[in-house]
């Protein structure tokens, strides 16, 4: 590990329009559009299902398009692989705006959902790998959570300035502000000066570039071990932002309520990624990968024992805490296994693993609710915490990975 002494030669703020305001103006965008997928497919004629379906094609889509995300960075390179998930996102969310214009325009949204998916698939590899190889490692956990961090203020403040649109210019303002967004990223990562990159292996070392299956198989260990603990952290994840909504509607809460549970759950994460970012850079990863897991699973485990607003609150914001820590946990884990050759594949193939425990969490809530009961669900995935957490403690501290020195 590096000294508790920061280098005085680099500073996170000499970078930050640079490294963190694309993605800021990417996920405002995102959030912008979040909360009105499904309310404009059911405006367009589909079913409650189907319109359920249309909003989970975003993260399908992010999902599915990890690997060729990666091939994408190759062949384009990090900064205008940016520019151009920006600008796809933009169109998507053009077309999805004029859906509403179209015969069969749901089919439209549908594909528009899927491309914002996608869009997001390369544009947030890109930005990792970029960052990756771009700060000083000293700097990196650091680096990667406050772009997590960053990507879930925009996602926070996404909704309220749709929101504030759309009392103007309908629910097709909530798509426009994303587009604005989007365009804006695009701009802003044309326009700034180039990061100085610091120890990119994959430019200092000619020649051909590894394949995907390669890289999986030399790195199999990690994935099989390691990867196993970021599969189940993003299964914890995904669940809480279900098992909140789900639970409060159990104790009989109006929307106002639960919207007031969530959001400040959401508040409480949004504030501790920086000093989380600094613990595991200055102690270490583990630091940080246990106690979040640890926190999250032993709040989900209470939620099925509160009965009351405060009790519900209380979890909640514990939820929130550990998921706040866990900021950029993901991918600085995966920055640091990461080869000097063939790091976009490397993450391509991480960030697969991270999203199918994503989409593979709601599902194991579901399965677990509609066979026992809802409480059983939630408890079901609070174990999943304690998983992750004996996965990390056993392998981080026994994983030699490359901290690219």
């Amino acid at each position: 590990m590096t000294s508790p002494d920061d280098p005085p030669s680099f500073s996170l703020r000499s970078i930050a329009v640079a490294a963190f305001g694309p993605t800021l103006l990417f996920s405002i965008g995102q959030g912008a559009v979040l909360p009105v997928v499904a309310l404009s497919a059911r405006d367009l004629g589909a079913s409650v299902a189907v319109a359920a379906l249309i909003v989970t094609l975003i993260g399908l889509g992010s999902w599915f398009f990890n690997l060729p995300a990666s091939l994408v960075t190759l062949k384009f390179g990090e900064r205008w692989s940016i520019v151009g998930a920006a600008a796809a996102g933009a169109l998507a969310l053009a077309a999805a705006a004029l859906s509403s214009m179209i015969p069969d325009g749901l089919w439209l949204l549908a594909v528009a959902m899927a491309v914002v998916g996608m869009a997001a698939s390369v544009f947030g590899l890109a930005r990792q790998k970029y960052l990756t190889e771009a700060v000083p490692v000293e700097f990196r956990a650091r680096a990667l959570s406050t772009l997590g961090g960053t990507n879930r203020i925009g996602v926070f403040i996404g909704p309220f300035v749709g929101a504030a649109v759309m009392q103007f210019f309908g629910i097709g303002g909530a798509y426009w502000v994303g587009v604005v967004a989007m365009v804006a990223a695009a701009l802003l990562s044309v326009t700034i000066p180039d990061l100085q990159v610091a120890g990119d292996g994959s430019r200092s070392h000619p020649g051909p570039q590894p394949t995907l299956r390669t890289v999986a198989v030399s790195h199999a260990g990690v994935f099989l071990s390691l990867g196993l603990g970021i599969l189940l952290l993003s299964a914890l994840r995904s669940s809480r932002q279900v098992v909140i909504p789900l639970w409060a509607d159990h104790l009989g809460m109006d929307a106002t309520q639960a919207s007031l549970v969530y959001g400040l759950s959401g508040a409480i994460d949004m504030l501790v990624f920086y000093p989380a970012g600094k613990l595991m850079d200055r102690k270490g990863r583990q630091w940080v990968a246990i106690p979040s897991t640890l926190i999250m699973g032993i709040a989900l485990l209470l939620i099925p024992l509160t009965g009351s607003f405060t009790g519900l609150l209380l979890a909640a914001l514990l939820i929130g805490f550990g998921n706040g820590i866990s900021s950029g946990l993901v991918m600085t884990l995966g920055a640091d296994f990461s080869p000097d050759r063939g790091r976009g594949q490397f993450l391509g193939l991480w960030r697969f693993m991270a999203d199918a425990g994503s989409t593979g969490g709601p599902v194991l809530l579901s399965g677990v609710t509609a066979a026992v009961s809802l409480g059983a669900g939630v408890a079901a995935t609070g174990v999943l915490g304690f998983a992750a957490a004996v996965v990390f403690g056993i392998t981080i501290p026994r994983l030699k990975h490359r901290r690219n020195y």
